[in-house]
């Protein structure tokens, strides 16, 4: 069980403290928003109402002892500067931010942030990359560097067969990391690679863009 900070409450943070608690972390939420704190409050570990620029406010709140904290400030590009500030301050040594804006993104960056986190632009990419492909694609993610991450209906041409079969490595020069079978809500993560696939199938692939592309053509 790892210790998480949550600073800032809006629908991203609170999101993502909820998850973390549900997960069995230990999770501190802050926000300056009372009625925010009192909605997460049965959600988390601790919440309190405070400004999580403050290094006393943080350690009050036993942000010290976190092995992990993550920014969510709004537009407010100040705050998420000075609590990154703050969180490191008091020892916390990965911070996670959510940005809104390039910029934003590289200031983060240079401030020793673990990751940046852009919400919009992230959605963005998936619904563009969706919707200029096919209806077979139903989710992707950008990794970086041309190499991606799709969630896709199995083509016709698949159903009935294996991965073993398909060898799809091979053929298309993609990787199944999972199939999700959506009738019974289960995910094989690995997958079997002697399971027959289904018309209720989704497949989890990665690969480069163009290979990806390929694949989501397929009917």
């Amino acid at each position: 069980m790892k210790r998480f900070v949550v600073v800032g409450l809006g629908n991203f943070g609170a999101s993502v403290a909820r998850a973390l608690y549900e997960r069995r972390h230990e999770v501190i939420a802050l926000d300056l928003d009372q009625d925010k704190v009192d909605r997460i409050a049965p959600h988390v570990s601790r919440a309190a109402f405070g400004d999580g620029r403050e290094t006393e406010v943080l350690e009050h709140a036993g942000a010290g002892a976190a092995d992990v904290g993550i920014v969510s400030t709004g537009d407010d590009i100040t705050a998420s500067v000075l609590s990154t500030l703050a969180l490191r301050d008091v020892g916390v040594k990965e911070v996670y931010v959510k940005v809104i804006s390039f910029d934003h993104a590289r200031v983060m960056r240079r401030m020793g942030a673990a990751e940046v986190i852009f919400p919009e632009h992230e959605s963005a990419l998936n619904l563009a990359a969706r919707l200029s492909e096919s209806e077979s694609l139903l989710k992707y993610v950008d990794l970086g560097g041309g190499f991606g991450l799709q969630e896709m209906v199995v083509p016709n041409a698949w159903e009935g067969k294996t991965l073993r079969e398909l060898d799809l490595r091979v053929q298309y020069g993609v990787t199944v990391v999972g199939v999700h079978d959506v009738l019974t809500g289960t995910m094989n993560v690995p997958p079997d690679p002697d399971a027959v696939l289904k018309d209720s199938d989704t497949l989890v692939i990665a690969g480069k863009e163009e290979a990806l592309k390929r694949t989501a053509r397929l009917k």
